[in-house]
């Protein structure tokens, strides 16, 4: 069977040991899972001691499948090894667990899973790798702000098929790691209302950002930047400004409410929820409108509109 190997790390400003007792106790799992937020009805049974060896964590839904993990090895503070099976739609085994540091009153943690497939899947395996990589990154970003303030600022609802007006968008263009994108756009950002004033160009409509292409083999977007325009307004010729149309249409709608930094979770149950009504993609690009400005609204509040155009 084709193997594979996916592992992911970040930095946590909370003691190690509070950081293993999320990790180590499936009852803390369904707050974290990058997963459950496609569907948060989708039936979880834990068993009653939830974090020992032996201790079962099983998932069922129409959106997420079904799945069983189970706790194989546990060291306190330092691992935890679990046996993931995955039921349906396709039946697999694999090894997955995380893998704790303790450096002074911080916490490097480390998610991995060893796994394989079916052979006849083996030219899925670029695709599971990236994808499981964004999945688990997420999760690590959660389970991080969980440990470091007691909760996670992150709240994601399927608002449906909607018709939309045309959008244009005036901005730059850049390219960025799937994992790195937060960072390039806050970069970009002063760049981008330096270009705007220079040129004379009005500053009050909204934020947008347009991801025209993924590529999943290198993990990066291509992305435009910008401010939605009217239709009247012209762009100075000698502007840098990258203009961006899309015109009226259907689109799938979610909204998130809450840290930028978790943004990949409404895009994630986006592409799901998609996959599972079987949607039919307009691939030329997709968008997020922010709503409000983290100027003058709190993190927990920040409202960001994600829209998946379909043909």
């Amino acid at each position: 069977m084709p193997v594979w190997n996916v592992q992911k790390s970040i930095e946590i400003d909370a003691p190690v040991s509070k950081v293993y007792q999320i990790v180590s106790d499936y009852r803390t799992w369904t707050t974290w899972s990058p997963w459950l937020i496609a569907e948060p009805q989708a039936n979880v049974d834990i068993s009653d001691t939830s974090n020992q060896v032996g201790s079962i964590y099983h998932w069922s839904g129409s959106v997420v499948g079904e799945g069983r993990l189970e706790h194989l090895r546990l060291e306190t503070d330092r691992l935890v090894e679990d046996r993931l099976d995955f039921i349906r739609p396709t039946k697999s085994e694999s090894k997955t667990g995380f893998k704790l540091e303790a450096i002074a009153n911080r916490t490097k943690l480390v998610w991995w899973i060893d796994g394989n497939l079916p052979w006849y899947l083996f030219f899925l395996k670029p695709m599971i790798k990236t994808m499981v990589g964004m999945d688990y990154q997420r999760g690590l970003t959660m389970i991080a702000e969980l440990a470091e303030t007691g909760s996670i600022s992150s709240k994601t609802e399927v608002l449906g098929v909607e018709s939309i007006s045309p959008l244009r968008v005036a901005g730059f263009q850049d390219q960025s790691s799937v994992y790195s994108i937060n960072e390039s756009m806050e970069q970009m950002l002063p760049k981008l209302q330096d270009e705007y004033r220079e040129q004379g160009m009005p500053n009050e409509g909204s934020m947008v950002a347009v991801y025209t292409q993924f590529n999943m083999k290198k993990e990066t977007f291509s992305y435009i930047l910008g401010k939605a325009i009217p239709d009247s307004l012209l762009i100075p010729t000698q502007s840098k400004l990258k203009e961006w149309k899309h015109p009226a249409c259907r689109a799938l709608h979610v909204r998130h409410t809450g840290s930028y930094k978790h943004l990949g979770n409404a895009w994630s149950v986006a592409n799901r929820i998609a996959s599972h009504q079987k949607l039919k993609l307009n691939r030329s690009a997709c968008f997020e409108i922010y709503t409000n400005s983290p100027v003058d609204t709190p993190e927990e509040s920040l409202q960001t509109d994600i829209y998946l155009p379909l043909r």
